[in-house]
C-alpha cells in the first residue's frame, strides 16, 4: 500500500498504459480520478478499480484549457489535494497529418534498401502535413500536459503538500522516429518536465518522464503489421512491452521508492534507447 491516503489523476486512463496506471495505483492504496476524452471509458475503468468508493470518472479533452482548470476544481472539492499527476493522455495520428502518405512511402523505401538498390523513394512526411493535422497533435500531447501541470501545481501547494508529477512521453522523442507532429511534442514533453523539475524541486514536487517503446496499447493498433514487426525487430528484448509493465515504472516514480528522482526521463522500451 505504498500509495496509500494519495489522490492521483491520471490522464489517458481509460484504456492501455493509463488504465494499467489508475489499477496499479489503486491496488496500491491510492484515491484515483480517472480521465479520459471517452466519459464511458473512464467509468469503465472506474468500475474495475471499485467504483466511487475508490475515485471518480470524469470526461476531459486535456487540449481543452478550461475544462481542465474544473476537473481540478472537482478535486479540490472532493478531497482538498492532489498528490499524483500522470499526464499520459496522448494522440500519435490524426487527420491531415500525412501519415499515411508516410507509411507508403517509408515501406517502399524500405523494400528498395533491402533489395540493395539505391533509393528514389523519400519519406517527406513534413509536406503533407497541414496546420489542422500539425495543431491537434501538439495540443493534447504537450498543451495538454501544461495544461494539466499547471492546475496540479496549484492544488498541490495550495495544499501544502510535496507531489508527483510523470509525464508520459516516447522513445520516439529520442528516436525521431515516427509521425513527425508526434515526435516533436514528445520530444517537448521532455524538455517542460527538466524545466519543472527545476523549478518546483524546493515546493518538494517531483516531475519525470518516462519514455514507452511499443507497447501493446489501442494506439498501437493504428500502425500497419509491417511496421510493428519492424518495431519488434529493433527491440533487444525482442518484444513490445505490456502497459503494466509502464504503470510498474510509473509507481516506481511516484511512490517513496522513486523519493530522489526529478528532472529524469526513463527508457522502458526493452533496450530499444539506452540513456
Amino acid at each position: 500500500m505504498r500509495l496509500k491516503g494519495k489522490v492521483a489523476l491520471v490522464t489517458g486512463a481509460g484504456s492501455g498504459m493509463g488504465r494499467a496506471m489508475a489499477e496499479r495505483f489503486a491496488a496500491e492504496g491510492a484515491a484515483v480520478v480517472v480521465v479520459d476524452r471517452d466519459t464511458a471509458a473512464a467509468q469503465t475503468t472506474l468500475d474495475r478499480i471499485g467504483g466511487e468508493a475508490h475515485g471518480m470518472a470524469r470526461g476531459c479533452d486535456v487540449a481543452d484549457s478550461a475544462a481542465v482548470g474544473r476537473l481540478h476544481e472537482e478535486v479540490a472539492m472532493r478531497w482538498g489535494r492532489l498528490d499524483i499527476l500522470v499526464n499520459n493522455a496522448g494522440i500519435g495520428q490524426v487527420p491531415g497529418d500525412g501519415f499515411e502518405h508516410y507509411q507508403v512511402r517509408a515501406a517502399e523505401r524500405g523494400r528498395q534498401l533491402a533489395a540493395g538498390e539505391t533509393p528514389t523513394v523519400h519519406t517527406d512526411m513534413i509536406v503533407d502535413l497541414n496546420d489542422a493535422g500539425w495543431q491537434r497533435v501538439v495540443d493534447v500531447n504537450l498543451n495538454g500536459t501544461f495544461y494539466c501541470s499547471r492546475e496540479a501545481v496549484r492544488l498541490m501547494t495550495r495544499a501544502g503538500v510535496g507531489g508527483a508529477i510523470v509525464n508520459i512521453a516516447s522513445v520516439s522523442a529520442l528516436s525521431g522516429e515516427g509521425p513527425l507532429s508526434y515526435c516533436a511534442s514528445k520530444a517537448a514533453v521532455l524538455g517542460l518536465t527538466r524545466c519543472l523539475a527545476r523549478d518546483l524541486g524546493p515546493r518538494g514536487i517531483r516531475v519525470n518522464a518516462i519514455c514507452p517503446g511499443p507497447t501493446r496499447t489501442p494506439m498501437m493498433q493504428s500502425i500497419s503489421e509491417e511496421w510493428a514487426r519492424s518495431l519488434e525487430r529493433a527491440i533487444p528484448l525482442g518484444r513490445m512491452a505490456e502497459p503494466e509493465e509502464i504503470a510498474a515504472a510509473a509507481l516506481f516514480l511516484v511512490s517513496g521508492d522513486g523519493r530522489q528522482m526529478t528532472g529524469q526521463t526513463l527508457s522502458v522500451s526493452g533496450g530499444m534507447a539506452m540513456i
